[in-house]
């Protein structure tokens, strides 16, 4: 064992847990689950059977990981923020086989208590303002806020909003670490 487990953590039999990664108080992690290195589980954490998790993803108290969620590195999941599986669920309706997935794509942030309706991509460094709700997909470096959400902006992999337009032609370097920015065709791309 690799990683550090606190003593109130379950972790089913089968969970693959990569080294150095850091399970907190009342954490638990389901047999089918695989997560990378380096993370780190806050306490009251739930992950699930089908989930994949990147390496250094930080996921904070409250949060559950329900199947079909899958999380690429450098991820930030906030203080209780909610992901679903199910699109309409009802409680005398079993629909185990109707979940829906949902990608988290790399760097993404999901401030404090945001919602992720199931069967959406969250773009690379993305980042869903608190309290957000999202029910679509969220383009790369866009910066989302309200219920429903909507973009307002792009974000910076430093995480710092840049100075560019929704829409149009533009660039932007980045004071912090010099990366290059381009605005194209509504999407936001590094050059």
């Amino acid at each position: 064992m690799n990683y550090s487990k606190h003593e109130t953590a379950i972790i089913d039999v089968g969970a693959q847990i990569g080294n150095e990664t850091r399970v907190w108080h009342w954490v638990h992690i389901c047999g089918g689950a695989v997560i990378g290195e380096k993370c780190s589980l806050g306490q009251n954490v739930f992950i699930g059977n089908r989930v994949t998790i990147g390496n250094n993803v930080k996921i904070q108290n409250n949060v559950s990981v329900y199947d079909n969620v899958f999380i690429e590195s450098d991820v930030f999941c906030g203080p209780s923020m909610v992901f679903t599986n199910v699109y309409n669920p009802r409680s005398a309706v079993t629909r185990k086989d109707e979940y829906r997935d949902t990608f988290v794509k790399k760097g993404a942030t999901l401030g404090a208590n945001c919602t992720i309706v199931c069967g959406v991509t969250i773009g690379e460094y993305a980042f869903v303002g608190a309290g957000s709700v999202i029910n679509k997909n969220v383009p790369d470096f866009a910066l989302m806020v309200g219920v429903p959400a909507k973009q307002i902006g792009w974000m910076s992999r430093f995480g710092e909003r840049m100075e560019l337009p929704l829409k149009g032609e533009a660039e932007y370097i980045c004071p912090n670490t010099k990366d290059h920015y381009v605005l194209k065709n509504d999407s936001v791309s590094l050059k």
